[in-house]
């Protein structure tokens, strides 16, 4: 199974991975949370790990009694908050290299669309941001870049980080259980994933039509 296969397995399947990972590994299942989470917001090459269909995940196995709620919420939280922190400053010692196109492993268009957003939301951009897959793992590599200043962006990484795990992993403890999101657990991250893309589809029909209408003027 080639990388991209198992990945979109492991998160529609969230399930039976991670039940797997705890019978396994018990409280080191804590750690590798943590890690997924640190890498997903800090190192900007790895946007397509999970990270709100994680957090709601685990946040019903914490339901269960399988994780503790109160461990997970402080060790992700953490996780998330330290991975906005080293992106900032990955941003801001190779961001105008980036931009310049001399890092081949990054992808320009998702940086000037995360630019574009800064533009936009201004400071409350790195908020907003935590909800937007893509743009989540973009958005403190460019505020590093020069969008933001480190003590700026600090009160904006923490309510954030706060706010996200916060929000997914109560979302997961509370409602993961019921009968009917558990017989249909699959479909249900599915239906997470496609809700936390929304942001995008909505930004990319309005860049498209903003291109379309510039296009007409110049016509």
């Amino acid at each position: 199974m080639d990388t991209l296969s198992f990945l979109i397995d492991f998160i529609l399947h969230l399930d039976t991975h991670l039940s797997q990972i705890i019978s396994h590994y018990g409280t080191w299942t804590y750690g590798l949370l943590f890690g997924i989470i640190f890498i997903e917001t800090g190192i900007v090459l790895m946007p397509f790990l999970p990270g709100d269909s994680l957090l709601f995940a685990a946040g019903a196995f914490a339901a269960t009694g399988a994780l503790n709620v109160f461990i997970l919420w402080f060790l992700l939280t953490v996780a998330a908050i330290l991975g906005d922190t080293v992106n900032y400053w990955l941003g801001h010692q190779f961001g105008q290299l980036a931009f310049n196109g001399r890092i081949r492993f990054l992808n320009r268009k998702h940086l000037e669309r995360t630019h574009a957003f800064f533009a936009k939301h201004g400071g409350k951009a790195v908020v907003l941001a935590r909800f937007v897959p893509i743009v989540r793992t973009f958005a403190p590599f460019v505020a590093g870049a020069g969008a933001m200043n480190y003590s700026r962006f600090l009160t904006f990484n923490v309510s954030g980080g706060f706010i996200w795990v916060t929000l997914f992993l109560l979302v997961g403890y509370y409602f993961g259980n019921l009968p009917f999101v558990r017989d249909n657990f699959s479909l249900v991250i599915l239906a997470v994933i496609l809700i936390s893309l929304i942001p995008i589809v909505v930004e990319f029909v309005q860049h498209r039509r903003q291109r379309r209408l510039e296009v007409t003027k110049q016509v």
